[in-house]
């Protein structure tokens, strides 16, 4: 008897939007409809039983990747952050990874959803749901024109920063060990960014957000505090990872945090290698679960876009996680709500409906 595929797995990031843009258009064909080497693939979700989740709009950096993987197996490391990017540049990257979304919609690949009711029937249907989503705001302009477009859009979900600084805040560098206080919080336009997206029912990510900035949308928003692919940081002491503090303030505003499978934010030593065992990650989940509540934990892959444990490169291997899961006693009830329940929850009560 095969592993389970339920429940269907919905996931709070993805970097496929970004995968598909570095090959090319015509990847949107070979690389997702009919399977590649990307970890979330059509095929590969339908074995994996992946739902769906945030697809991540990102302009990339103009970086060494490997050199930045290879600094980051070291005990120690401190990646210098990268240039802020001018919003000439950055918007015409987001319109085309937002294009090839809106692309693979019409292709019958997934649908954009745009409200909690459009993911429950995508996840009823086995459609796969796909939140459009922003990391790092460096296609908004002061003025939040862009905001309120790519909202009419469909955007529902945007990060202010990715790692590097923005108009509108400053993120975390990859440093370990760290804390995540490593500099000055939001700006005058990030508080503004943080009030048009309480207005217009757009989820605001604390992902990447360094410690100062989370403080001010805690103090500043009226919505639940969603940081949609972060880890523990008692568990791995990353300049990523939230401490008990933010999760204690997570948890009080009825929040959410997406476990990220990135092995170094998974991993005690900080490394960014492979060899972890799933139970790594579960250990992870019970101490979201001992913090958060049951009610607001839930994943946030940052598939094809980090190194993942070795049984989970593909979301075909998700029902390994699920089999994992099970065995270290989550019962049915709380494997749904870890599953998807959760988001679902938090994303009705942030957008409404």
């Amino acid at each position: 008897m095969g592993l389970s595929t339920q429940p269907a797995i919905f996931d709070g990031h993805n970097d496929v939007l970004l995968k598909l843009f570095r090959a090319g258009r015509s990847s949107v064909s070979d690389g997702f409809l009919t399977g590649g080497d990307g970890a979330i693939t059509l095929p590969s979700a339908q074995v994996g039983g992946f739902g769906g989740g945030f697809f991540a709009v990102f302009v990339p950096s103009p970086m060494d990747v490997d050199d930045k993987f290879e600094e980051m197996t070291r005990d120690k490391y401190d990646l210098p952050l990268p240039d802020p990017i001018a919003w000439e540049d950055a918007f015409p990257v987001v319109m085309s990874q937002a294009a090839i979304l809106f692309e693979l919609e019409e292709q019958g690949a997934l649908t954009v959803c745009r409200s909690a009711a459009d993911i429950r029937a995508c996840l009823a249907s086995g459609k796969i749901a796909a939140i459009f989503h922003i990391e790092g705001a460096e296609a908004i302009d002061p003025e939040l024109d862009t905001l309120d477009v790519l909202y009419q859009a469909g955007l529902r979900s945007i990060g202010p920063v990715w790692s590097r600084p923005t108009i509108f805040g400053h993120g975390v560098p990859f440093r370990f060990p760290s804390t995540p206080d490593t500099g000055p919080g939001l700006t005058d336009h990030g508080l503004r960014l943080i009030r048009r997206c309480n207005q217009l029912g757009i989820m605001v990510d604390l992902s990447h957000l360094n410690e100062a900035g989370f403080w001010d949308v805690a103090r500043h928003s009226d919505k639940p505090l969603v940081a949609t692919h972060s880890n523990v940081h008692a568990i791995c002491p990353h300049s990523r990872n939230l401490t008990d503090k933010q999760l204690a303030a997570i948890a009080e505003s009825g929040g959410m945090v997406g476990l990220n499978f990135a092995v170094a934010f998974l991993r005690t030593d900080g490394k960014m290698l492979p060899d972890v065992p799933l139970e790594q990650m579960v250990r992870h989940l019970d101490h979201l679960i001992e913090t958060l509540g049951e009610d607001c934990v839930g994943f946030g892959s940052d598939y094809d876009g980090a190194i993942v444990p070795e049984p989970l490169t593909s979301s075909a291997g998700l029902p390994k996680l699920r089999a994992t899961m099970r065995q270290h006693g989550y019962d049915d009830a709380l494997m749904t709500k870890l599953c998807q329940g959760n988001w679902l929850r938090v994303l009705e009560k942030t957008w409404g409906g």
